[in-house]
């Protein structure tokens, strides 16, 4: 007897469109003995069919109408591929609406209107399967959903973005400036000719709003995170924080403050102990760190982004739909009010590193010193390099545990001294356990 036959629509024929098509074939009778029935692509979705591919479509599959992978009755899932979130809200909306169950890899469109999206999926008892839209190959989104069901999410600390973790890398290990790390990163194919969204922290941010939003039962608004790039880290930075002890990662950090029931979300480039298992993390890779109250500290590595390691975690998204017969456990978001509202970053604390360029004159460093004082900021340490310009010198301070607002004032008021030249570089220090 034949196994039955699921048929795929599939919008977006791009790097990771193209891998699904060619590991679902590749593995086909493997998942068909794992899921029971018989993986088929029906129809793929492109906005040109003509555009030079690495991967060439496969001939009566194409269209270029989104609607035809909503309109076919023999279609049972759609994977959104396409990027973006206008029309892809379109398309998800509408083939929930049809019945179908639908596999994404789009953080933007999950982290913006999410929250639309899984109310419509819940509406018509269809799911929304989006492992690829977090980490690319690493199963984060399964882990926390799934293994640590039974845990209070305590905290998510990870590096979520390989072309920052690259550029950072580069700069540290090689002396490399910023600039000449993000050449060499688009160079190789790891950041975008356009890498803004990478390097601004915003493509972080997206999946740690997801990350928060699942681990917390609710929908953090993108307006109430904090969101931080690299471009403004230095070599000397860099050679700073070495020399402290520490190594410059952009992370993203999610925590639960018991005591109040607020989240934290923020994304920024931090300091982290050089002897921590997230300094050994190099290159394009991403690591997730996950404590629960029950299981304590987990790890997630593995490769961020890519062809095969992203159309993995899709593959493992439509074989879950496959096996979805009755929806017993919602559409991917379980709500609830366990939790209060999202912790304002203007309450944040950590410690902080602040390298000021000042005149090298006397008095220079009481009167920073002083601004600090006034607003109750402790000194921890201070560095100031004997090698430096005639008139102006670095000058690093180790900051002492501070509300983010609090330190927020206070540089405000040093960038306005008059011994000050340039704004101030402030980086958090965490204390990752």
């Amino acid at each position: 007897m034949s196994e039955p036959s699921l048929k795929i629509g599939l919008a977006g024929f791009g790097n990771v469109g193209a891998g699904v098509y060619k590991n679902l074939e590749k593995n086909r009778h493997l998942l068909r003995e794992r899921t029971g029935c018989e993986l088929e692509i029906t129809r793929i979705a492109v906005r040109d069919p003509g555009k030079t591919r690495d991967f060439a479509l496969p001939e009566g599959l194409v269209t270029t109408n989104l609607d035809d992978l909503v309109n076919d009755p023999g279609i049972s899932i759609v994977v959104e591929l396409i990027g973006g979130t206008d029309r892809a809200f379109d398309l998800v909306k509408a083939a929930l609406e049809s019945g179908k169950a639908v596999v994404t890899g789009n953080k933007a469109l999950l982290a913006e209107r999410g929250q639309e999206l899984f109310a419509i999926a819940e509406a018509n008892g269809r799911p929304i399967h989006y492992e690829a839209a977090v980490a690319g190959g690493i199963p984060i989104i399964k882990a926390v959903q799934e293994s640590l069901i039974g845990n209070h999410i305590q905290s998510v600390v990870g590096i979520i973005n390989g072309t920052c973790n690259y550029i950072l890398t580069r700069m540290t290990e090689a002396g490399l400036t910023y600039e000449a790390a993000l050449a060499e990163a688009q160079a190789l194919g790891y950041a975008e000719s356009d890498p803004t969204l990478d390097i601004n922290g915003w493509d972080a941010a997206h999946k740690a709003v997801i990350l928060a939003s699942l681990s917390y039962g609710r929908w953090v608004p993108c307006d109430q995170i904090q969101v931080e790039g690299i471009e403004n880290i230095k070599a000397e930075d860099i050679a700073f924080a070495a020399d402290l002890g520490y190594t410059i990662k952009l992370l993203g950090v999610i925590q639960l403050h018991e005591e109040s029931g607020s989240i934290e979300v923020r994304v920024q480039p931090s300091l982290i102990p050089a002897k921590h298992i997230l300094s050994s993390v190099k290159g394009v890779y991403n690591a997730i760190m996950v404590c629960g109250d029950i299981v304590g500290n987990t790890l997630f590595y593995g490769s961020g982004a890519g062809q095969d390691p992203t159309s993995s975690s899709v593959i493992a998204d439509i074989a879950d739909a496959a096996m979805w017969t009755q929806p017993t456990r919602g559409a991917g978001l379980a709500t609830h009010h366990l939790y209060g509202e999202t912790l304002p970053i203007a309450e944040s604390v950590s410690k902080y590193y602040l390298r000021v360029e000042a005149e090298d004159r006397p008095g220079v460093l009481a009167r920073i010193a002083t601004v600090l004082g006034e607003f109750e900021i402790g000194i921890l340490s201070v560095i100031q390099p004997e090698d430096h310009d005639e008139k102006y010198a670095a000058i690093v301070l180790m900051l002492h545990y501070a509300p983010y607002g609090i330190i927020h004032e206070a540089l405000e008021r040093i960038s306005q001294l008059d011994c000050v030249r340039n704004r101030p570089v402030l980086l958090r220090v965490e204390d990752i356990k």
